[in-house]
C-alpha cells in the first residue's frame, strides 16, 4: 500500500441501525479498502461507540497502518448534527451526545461529524455525478426514509441543520403511523419499516403473503430482500404494498421537485438497492403526475450506483474539507 507515514490517509465511517462500515482513502480521495460490522445498538449507545473505535482501528490495522496515520476521520450518523453533537439518533440510543469531542479523545485524531443522509448526497454529488449538478436532492429509503440536499453545488443544511428531512413530509394526514415518524409521512408510508407495517395491517385484515411460510405469521424480521423475493415469485399483497410506497415516494419527490427544482433526485438505501426495478418507474410516474405541466423538463431521477460507499466517500470528503478549514 502506498499511505504509509503519518497524516497519510482519511478515514469515512458511516453508522447505521444495523451496520458501521468504514471506508480508508488516500490523501486524493481515492477509496483504498473497506471493513464492515455490526453496531449492535440493542445493546446500548455506549456500545455503538466502542464499535465506531473499533471499526477505525481494525481497518487501519488490517492495512498495515496504526490510528496515528489518518489525517482526520468523517462521521456520518442519523439524527440532526450541530457542532459535533447528535441529537434524536433514537436508533442508535443517543438523545444527545457530543460523539464529535468523544470520538477525538479515544482515537487522538481529528473527528467530523455530520448526519448520514446528508454525507450520502455529498458522496453521489462529488463522486458519482463528478461535482456537476448545481443543485440536487438525495432520497434515501431504508429503515428509515432521509434525505440531504446540494444547493448551489454545496452541502446544505438549512438554518436548523435538519434540511433534507423528506421523510417527515406529510402526504396522508391520515396514513399509517410508525415509531419516530408523523403520521401519513414518506417514512411512515415508503421505508422498509413502513412497507412492513403495511404488510402486518394486512396480514391482521386477513390478506395471505407467502412471507409468513418463511417469517411466520407476524412477519418477523422483514428485510428488503424478502420483499425482493417475493415480488419475483408474484406475491399479490407484496406487490400492491411495494407499489404503493413506490407511489407515495413518487408523490414526495413531486414535492422536492416543486419546491426546490434541483437537476437530480438521487434515490438510494436498502429498499431501492433491493427493488430499484420495480419502484422506479412507478415513481418516475407518480412524480410526473404530481407536478405542474412542464415542470419536469430536465429533471433526472435516478437510482444511485453508489450503494453503500455514497456514505463513506461522503465522510472522506468531509473529513478532507474540514480538516483543511482548521488549518487555515
Amino acid at each position: 500500500m502506498a499511505v504509509r507515514r503519518k497524516g497519510s490517509c482519511y478515514l469515512g465511517i458511516d453508522v447505521g441501525g444495523t451496520k458501521i462500515l468504514a471506508g480508508l482513502f488516500d490523501r486524493s480521495l481515492k477509496l483504498l479498502a473497506k471493513w464492515k460490522i455490526k453496531t449492535k445498538a440493542d445493546r446500548g449507545g455506549d456500545v455503538v461507540i466502542d464499535r465506531i473505535v473499533r471499526a477505525a482501528r481494525e481497518l487501519v490495522e488490517d492495512q498495515g497502518l496504526r490510528v496515528a496515520d489518518v489525517r482526520a476521520i468523517g462521521l456520518g450518523v442519523p439524527g440532526v448534527v450541530i457542532k459535533g453533537r447528535v441529537y434524536n439518533a433514537y436508533n442508535l440510543h443517543w438523545s444527545e451526545l457530543p460523539i464529535q469531542t468523544i470520538l477525538r479523545r479515544r482515537l487522538r485524531v481529528p473527528v467530523f461529524v455530520d448526519n448520514d443522509c446528508n454525507l450520502f448526497t455529498l458522496g453521489i454529488h462529488r463522486v458519482e455525478l463528478k461535482g456537476k449538478p448545481d443543485t440536487m436532492a438525495g432520497a434515501f429509503l431504508g429503515t428509515g426514509f432521509g434525505g440531504g440536499l446540494i444547493i448551489n453545488g454545496q452541502l446544505f443544511r438549512g438554518h436548523n441543520f435538519a434540511a433534507g428531512e423528506f421523510g417527515q413530509i406529510t402526504i396522508d394526514k391520515n396514513g399509517l403511523k410508525t415509531a419516530h415518524s408523523f403520521r401519513g409521512s414518506l417514512e411512515s408510508l415508503a421505508s422498509r419499516t413502513g412497507i412492513v407495517r403495511c404488510l402486518r395491517k394486512a396480514v391482521l385484515e386477513g390478506e395471505v403473503t407467502m412471507l409468513q411460510e418463511e417469517l411466520g405469521p407476524h412477519l418477523t424480521g422483514v428485510r428488503s430482500r424478502h420483499l425482493r423475493i417475493a415480488l419475483a415469485k408474484r406475491d399479490p399483497l407484496v406487490k400492491r404494498i411495494v407499489k404503493q410506497a413506490a407511489e407515495d415516494t413518487g408523490i414526495g419527490v413531486a414535492a422536492i421537485i416543486s419546491a426546490i427544482g434541483p437537476e437530480y433526485v438521487m434515490l438510494n438505501g436498502g429498499v431501492i438497492e433491493a427493488l430499484q426495478k420495480p419502484m422506479l418507474p412507478v415513481i418516475r410516474k407518480a412524480a410526473a403526475k404530481h407536478v405542474l405541466p412542464g415542470t419536469m423538463d430536465g429533471i433526472k431521477i435516478e437510482a444511485s450506483k453508489l450503494g453503500d460507499d455514497g456514505g463513506i466517500h461522503g465522510a472522506a470528503i468531509l473529513a478532507n474539507e474540514e480538516e483543511a478549514k482548521a488549518k487555515r
